[in-house]
């Protein structure tokens, strides 16, 4: 054979070589990658991640928001701002995306099905993709979610949640609430500990309704995971706190070892500005029945996650914290500016749950003008 055969046979064998190699490097890099179980150790200190899950809540616009597109001013949604909060999320290899409430405007006068659907639909387009990389999104019902907005007779503005709400938001999220099947795919482990008919009963804590799939309960790799609604029909602005502490006690006597709890409305504002401190309209409008939510969080060695106040902050009151990430693109509780840079910024905290027993709660967030992505707060638990 020639010198110039083999060169061009060689020549066809390396460019069929090297483009396979772009294929194949092309379709790898288009499957998104869950990383090891071990990254995000401290140093190797730590024996390795086990559990990781990601919480925010509020992405629901407002039309006079500013900065909003044309498409945003009709489904009310700040699709940018959270967009953005999902796919970070997915870089971090959350496994659970927990969404505290307040995805949709709502606040129909007549609890309108046709409206609130609509709106429902749009997010759930928002978030699908997330069960499609490995994060099972898991959903928070909202006071946007379950209350009607109205003017009573004397012209007062009217906020309760009502029945057809809580129907409206079983249709459109009960399908996630949960498939343990759809679940274990994801995953690749069984949803533990939950049950459909594990919720708060009528008759408690002045509950008036059926608050299946509303208020809810699962295990996951030995940490329990509690959702609330903390605007039952009847009872706005409380916590389930009898069945809290039935469902935590149980949940110990299974062996869990660390308890989180999600809910909409915050047990405690953020004060910006003393000077004009805010109105009691999260847990805090019933200061003796927040006080007594608390002491459950506290007795169990629990974390709150919550939001209603579009604004970032980490506090703690007793022994425990309360984590607000109401801050998923809602037009900014705090209009002015002030010191604190976090006040105005897009955030959600994401938790890391170690073999060795360790939580890190990592928070992050960028600013109103979109710039680039900040570590903002870390506590350990």
């Amino acid at each position: 054979m020639s010198f110039m055969k083999k060169a061009k046979m060689l020549a066809t064998v390396s460019a069929v070589t090297l483009g396979s190699i772009i294929v194949l490097t092309s379709l790898f890099n288009a499957v998104p990658q869950k990383a090891n179980a071990d990254e995000g150790t401290d140093n190797g200190k730590d024996e390795g991640v086990v559990l990781t899950f990601s919480t925010v809540g509020d992405s629901r616009a407002d039309a006079a928001q500013p900065g909003l597109s044309a498409q945003d001013k009709i489904w009310l949604q700040n699709t940018k701002g959270f967009t953005r909060i999902t796919r970070e999320v997915q870089k971090q290899n959350a496994n659970l995306f927990l969404f505290n409430g307040d995805m949709i405007m709502g606040y129909t006068q007549n609890s309108d099905v046709n409206v609130l659907n609509r709106q429902y639909a749009y997010w759930r387009g928002l978030v699908a993709n997330m069960f499609e990389t490995g994060t099972y999104v898991v959903p928070v019902p909202g006071n946007h979610e379950v209350q009607d907005k109205y003017k009573d007779a004397s012209g007062n503005t009217v906020k309760k949640a009502t029945q057809a709400n809580e129907n409206t938001w079983r249709a459109n999220m009960g399908d996630i609430i949960m498939d343990t099947e759809r679940f274990k795919q994801i995953e690749g482990v069984d949803i533990q500990d939950w049950d459909v008919k594990n919720h708060p009963q009528i008759g408690t804590n002045n509950i008036s309704t059926d608050q299946s799939q509303l208020s809810y309960s699962f295990d996951l790799k030995g940490s329990h995971f509690v959702i609330i609604n903390t605007d039952p029909v009847g009872n706005d602005s409380h916590a389930p706190i009898e069945w809290m502490k039935q469902d935590m006690a149980n949940a110990k006597k299974n062996g869990a070892k660390h308890i989180f709890v999600f809910g909409h409305k915050d047990a405690f504002p953020y004060v910006a500005d003393p000077s004009t401190p805010p109105t009691a309209d999260g847990l805090d409008a019933d200061p003796a029945s927040r006080d007594e939510f608390w002491k459950v969080i506290e007795d169990n060695n629990a974390t709150y996650f919550c939001g209603h106040e579009h604004v970032f902050n980490v506090s703690k009151h007793g022994k425990a914290y309360q984590v607000l990430v109401g801050s998923g693109g809602s037009p900014f509780e705090v209009t002015t500016p002030t010191n604190n840079p976090t006040d105005r910024m897009y955030a959600w905290a994401t938790v890391k749950v170690y073999k060795n027993g360790k939580v890190e709660v990592n928070c992050y967030g960028f600013d109103e003008n979109y710039g680039k992505t900040k570590l903002i707060k870390s506590i350990d638990l």
